[in-house]
């Protein structure tokens, strides 16, 4: 991810049990690319999924990334 984004560091967070916004038990992490001053914690979160498309551009820059790992 760092490569792929050229982000700063890594965050994790995961989500479980009704009151964690999960109705059926599986195991749930959300991975985000950090740069320095983002204020993720501060901001709303997004009304909207992203769309395929872009979601589609996402997987396929990690892909990238760790295809260049080997």
């Amino acid at each position: 991810m760092r490569v792929s984004y050229s982000c700063d560091g890594i965050s994790t967070r995961q989500h479980n049990e009704p009151f964690g916004n999960q109705d059926v038990w599986h195991y749930h992490v959300h991975v985000f690319p950090r740069y320095e001053n983002d204020n993720l914690y501060a901001c709303r979160p997004q009304v909207e999924f992203a769309s395929i498309e872009e979601r589609i551009s996402y997987t396929d820059k990690l892909r990238t990334a760790l295809d260049d790992l080997g």
